[in-house]
């Protein structure tokens, strides 16, 4: 999983069908945990674009998609948001949001 900008997030959602912008704070447990998720669906779907960021670097994300914690996980299908995921529950529940 890259680090992606804002940019490279609007353009997967220009260009993709589906794709997924993972949200994190380094210093954040609960992110520790959600990233090591993120880089076993990374795996598991490597034809869906999924990039990650430092929301302290993209903090105007956090104001234009009103994050409210961290981790989280941005979906959009066809362009449009769908899905802003808190609770990393599972690897399998990830997997059925992003499909």
């Amino acid at each position: 999983m890259e680090t992606w900008t804002r940019e490279q997030w609007e353009m997967a959602l220009k260009e993709s069908s589906v794709a997924a912008f993972y949200l994190y704070t380094p210093m954040c447990g609960t992110c520790a945990v959600a990233s090591k998720m993120m880089e076993v669906i990374t795996v598991m779907r490597p034809g869906i674009p999924i990039g990650k960021a430092d929301l302290n670097y993209v903090q105007n994300i956090a104001i234009d998609y009103e994050i409210e914690s961290v981790p989280c996980l941005l979906i959009q299908k066809d362009g449009v948001l769908t899905h802003k995921i808190y609770a990393f529950q599972s690897v399998p529940y990830l997997l059925e949001e992003i499909d």
